[in-house]
């Protein structure tokens, strides 16, 4: 076994090597960017080496510089996770050339299979099937209309360098073919810098399932059965699975003997992924070889009971495979999913910023890269960790999930926790009756719905814990909260009046209730539970929808059944004269560059108070009423919504001089 590892990674999969290495006596030392120097995988290791200042270009995937560190660091082996320069072969060469180990697959073997056009060949050679299509991968406009005609439609187009999806385009018939393909050359290009296309029948509505497979030096290969990855969204995967539900016996062992037949073809060594695509009619394709270990690997380590970074670890060192083919077993059911940071409601965008407060559910396997205080950089990929429920059956590891979900704060971040737990309520993915487009079919029915009221609601419950005690007739009642004036028989303990995404709504308390109070909000009302305020967040119910609140400067973060809404108390009693005040809001989301004001700064209408920089575009936000900075809700690097308060500005007369 290594003494000392490289984890050449970030984030949650640096994390989970680390923990790896931690259990086996291994030491380990880390690299780590100026944007992840607070990063939690930086904690436990020997040595901790600085290589560059965010952007990946020039950090994780300069390959020269981490080669440095692990030699300097004194290091035996590099474990690059998965992403980055995990699939580069050109990386695992030159660490071998530089005497230390690749915690990974041979470098030729990464690069024939990362040739999809390749990889397809030398599967069908070895007697696994294969989608059928051309043999060949060309970047000729009229080789590929050729290819495409030979095939028959529906025809897929798929980068030959490619990987993740991206790049592939679906043709349904002759029309519009000359400008499909020279598109899809385009696209390959500037992604992958190779244009080849391989054209492939398509499957409609196919299953994806992937079997993890295992090889050693000593030429033994093994597979830890399946998993179902067939929810995706645009070709990436959400929650995955294992084992792959309502699979028959005999499909399911003929599809893991492919992998294992695939794999000894080409003396594969160590963690791989055979990924498949399945028919209506049971019948499956070969589709690509990952060569990593995968972001999903967890719910094989919960039903087979293994440690795959621990096998990775052993059988780079030369040891061979810890178990046989027959020992390895298969219990009960594992479910995933991925929680990012990304804004569901506007078309899953990136949303990175900072974390306010982080809890993660009892009972569920947590697999994170982020921590209270923390921060999420714009750099890198957004997945910022990963919920895992073991359960004997899937239905029960569905149910824990989706509990756990609903017990996740993550309070700061705009997340897809919500539409997380609207994808695992759904009855046809409980039915198992899912297909890779399945999410992208019915994509309105989990996006973000229209919470805002609740949201409005979870917010004055919590503001009004902060400023009524005992009574609601308290002196320190907050009064630029509540207007007291406007008291009617909707609303007999006053009015609040609250911004929302851009939008002011009055919110009617209607009563206190036991632990919460009863609110009446356009229409609607919404019974708000406080079930316990711990370290400044509430938390609590309205209806069976879990919320959680914190105060950051004068708005209010509610995440309300896993959505992120953020509150402005409004400081007029009439939508007309807030209009006029001075709440300074973004104008859409993005990252804040400049904030040129302090609290107790008197400004003038049209003085600058922020720029908001979005889509390399600076968006300024100025001042529209004379005044003093009363706060100021963030700081220069935040990543702000559309709608959220940047400055404050409270209405006065000019100071007297």
């Amino acid at each position: 076994m290594f003494k000392r590892v490289l984890i050449a990674n970030r984030c949650e999969i640096a994390c989970r090597v680390a923990r790896t290495c931690r259990a086996l006596g291994v030491e380990y030392v880390v690299v780590y960017t100026d944007a992840d120097a607070k990063s939690p995988h930086i904690e436990g290791a020997v040595a901790a080496v600085n290589i560059g200042a965010g952007p990946a270009l020039q950090s994780y995937l300069d390959g020269e510089r981490i080669i440095a560190a692990a030699l300097e660091s004194g290091c035996d082996a590099i474990h690059p996770g998965y992403g980055f320069l995990s699939e580069n072969s050109t990386f695992a060469a030159a660490v071998d050339a530089a005497g230390l180990i690749f915690v990974g697959p041979r470098p030729e073997t990464i690069s024939i299979l990362g040739d999809k056009a390749r990889a397809k060949a030398l599967m069908a050679a070895a007697g696994v099937p294969v989608v059928p299509g051309a043999d060949n991968a060309s970047d000729d406009p009229e080789t590929v209309e050729y290819m495409v005609k030979s095939v028959g439609f529906p025809a897929l187009l798929k980068p030959s360098a490619g990987g993740g999806g991206k790049g592939m385009q679906v043709l349904t018939q002759a029309a519009g073919l000359p400008e499909a393909v020279a598109s899809a050359i385009r696209v390959a290009r500037s992604s992958f810098g190779d244009g080849r296309l391989i054209v492939e029948r398509y499957i409609e509505q196919p299953r994806h399932v992937e079997v993890q497979i295992f090889g050693d030096s000593q030429g033994n290969v093994v597979h830890l059965y399946e998993r179902e990855c067939s929810l995706q969204r645009r070709h990436q995967k959400v929650v995955e699975e294992a084992p792959a539900p309502s699979l028959p016996a005999d499909v399911r062992q003929r599809l893991v003997q492919a992998a294992v037949q695939g794999a000894r073809s080409i003396r594969y060594l160590n963690a791989g992924t055979f990924e498949f695509i399945i028919g209506k009619d049971l019948q499956f394709y070969f589709l690509e070889v990952n060569t990593r270990l995968q972001v999903e690997h967890p719910v094989t380590e919960c039903v087979t009971g293994l440690d795959l970074v621990e096998w990775q670890l052993k059988v780079a060192s030369g040891e061979p495979l810890p178990l046989a083919q027959e020992s390895i077993r298969c219990d009960g059911h594992a479910v995933e999913c991925r929680i990012y940071a990304e804004d569901p409601a506007d078309g899953f965008k990136p949303a990175p910023g900072s974390v306010i407060d982080v809890r993660w559910p009892r009972g569920l396997r947590v697999d994170a890269g982020v921590a209270s205080g923390g921060a999420v950089p714009p750099y890198y990929d957004p997945m910022v960790a990963k919920l895992v429920a073991y359960a004997t059956t899937r239905e029960e590891a569905l149910t824990q999930l989706h509990k756990g979900l609903g017990e996740t704060v993550l309070l700061g971040l705009t997340t897809n926790i919500g539409y997380l737990r609207r994808v695992l309520a759904d009855t046809g993915v409980r039915m198992a009756e899912i297909h890779t487009r399945y999410l992208d079919d019915h994509g309105k029915r989990f996006t973000q719905g229209d919470g805002s009221v609740c949201a409005a609601a979870c917010a004055v419950a919590a503001s009004l814990s902060l400023t009524c005690a005992p009574s609601p007739w308290n002196d320190s009642w907050d009064h630029k909260l509540l207007d007291r004036v406007c008291l009617d028989s909707a609303a007999p303990l006053g009015r609040a009046h609250i911004w929302v995404d851009g939008q002011m709504l009055s919110v009617a308390i209607q009563a206190a209730l036991q632990g919460g109070w009863r609110m009446g909000v356009g229409g609607e009302v919404c019974d708000v539970k406080i079930a316990e305020v711990v370290a400044g967040v509430w938390q609590g119910v309205t209806g069976q929808s879990p919320w959680f609140a914190v105060r950051h400067g004068s708005v209010w973060e509610v995440q309300l059944n896993g959505d992120r809404f953020t509150l402005l108390p409004a400081h007029a009693r009439t939508f007309e004269d807030e209009l006029v005040a001075g709440a300074a809001v973004a104008p859409l989301s993005g990252t804040v560059s400049l904030l040129p004001v302090n609290v107790g700064d008197w400004v003038e209408p049209g003085d600058v108070l922020a720029i908001i920089e979005a889509m390399k575009m600076e968006h300024s936000v100025v001042a529209v009423i004379s005044g003093t900075v009363r706060s100021v809700a963030f700081v220069v690097g935040n990543s702000v919504k559309k709608g959220e308060l940047i400055v404050d500005v409270q209405i006065n007369e000019l100071p007297s001089t």
